[in-house]
């Protein structure tokens, strides 16, 4: 990770990640409510490690009950959380985390749970695959989490938490690249391919956050809140497509860049240097994310001298 990631980046993105993840977990730990959102969250993003892990199969041919010891793994990831709501005396929350948390374990990966199962005809643009691909295991979350919203229409924190973890999942979606052969065929020219799927990644971005807009737009935050979570939150969205492929193809430096470009902003709104960071995060994705595809296109389409 070191060397594929580099030192500096590591240096910046982890110090980021602990607190945007500690804010946020002392301020769901101590509300009510968004304390039972924190084991929720907490599993949520262990599943989708889960299902995407390169060694599942591996481990299904020489470790038949290798699924104990993901139990175990995973039950250790959550502890940190458990002791925040600890400490906050949220036993109830921080048992439940660590139930669920061993639970992650038996999700089936996510071939396996594509394969055993009819793919139905999408209503989304083939064009637009990481939607397509992405609702199908995560249309039930997607459920789940307006179920919770609606529990909690009354206060801004039940959208607002929900639509934050809609965006962890999402972010998963656009955090594997597609093969070259896909982006030659599509990519005829790298600003009109970024403008296309930042066209497409923001709306149906937009179309799935709608309902919890709606909600936190009818309730104590009024619209003006609404307007502004929701520009906050389709500016994520579309800085993580710019990431994708600003370091395309490499899927290490792009979930890692996209976990520094969330924990920045979750980070430090509010502080002076917040607008700076900003503008140099957007200038520098566009900028990088040309020049990335300019590079791929001219490579491929160039004659190749040898293998």
């Amino acid at each position: 990770m070191l060397v594929e990631v580099g030192w500096l980046r590591l240096s910046i993105l982890l110090p980021m990640l602990v607190l945007s993840v500690g804010r946020g977990m002392v301020v769901a730990a101590g509300h009510p409510q968004g304390k039972w959102a924190v084991p929720v969250g907490v599993a949520l993003l262990l599943a989708s490690a889960h299902r995407q892990r390169a060694d599942l199969r591996f481990l299904t041919i020489s470790a038949p009950d290798y699924r104990r010891w993901l139990a175990v793994e995973y039950l250790l990831w959550a502890v940190p959380a458990a002791v925040v709501l600890g400490l906050f005396s949220a036993w109830g929350a921080a048992g439940l985390g660590l139930f669920l948390a061993s639970l992650v374990a038996w999700v089936p990966p996510a071939r396996e749970a594509l394969s055993t199962r009819h793919k139905a005809r999408s209503l989304l643009r083939s064009e637009a695959f990481e939607w397509v691909s992405g609702l199908r295991p995560w249309g039930g979350v997607w459920l789940l989490l307006l179920g919770i919203a609606l529990w909690q229409h009354a206060t801004p924190l039940g959208p607002v938490v929900a639509l934050g973890v809609w965006l962890v999942l999402i972010t998963a979606c656009y955090g594997q690249p597609e093969p070259i052969t896909m982006l030659v065929l599509a990519a005829r020219a790298p600003g009109t391919f970024l403008r296309r799927r930042l066209l497409l990644g923001t709306g149906y971005a937009a179309f799935s956050a709608a309902p919890f807009l709606w909600l936190l737009a009818s309730g104590p935050a009024g619209v003006g809140g609404a307007l502004a979570v929701a520009t906050a939150w389709l500016g994520l969205v579309a800085l993580l497509i710019l990431t994708k492929y600003a370091f395309y193809s490499n899927a290490v430096h792009i979930r890692f860049s996209q976990a520094l470009v969330v924990s920045v902003a979750l980070a430090l709104p509010g502080n002076p240097v917040y607008p700076v960071l900003l503008l140099v995060a957007v200038g520098g994705l566009l900028w990088q994310s040309q020049r990335r595809l300019r590079l791929l296109l001219g490579s491929v389409t160039e004659p190749m001298d040898k293998d």
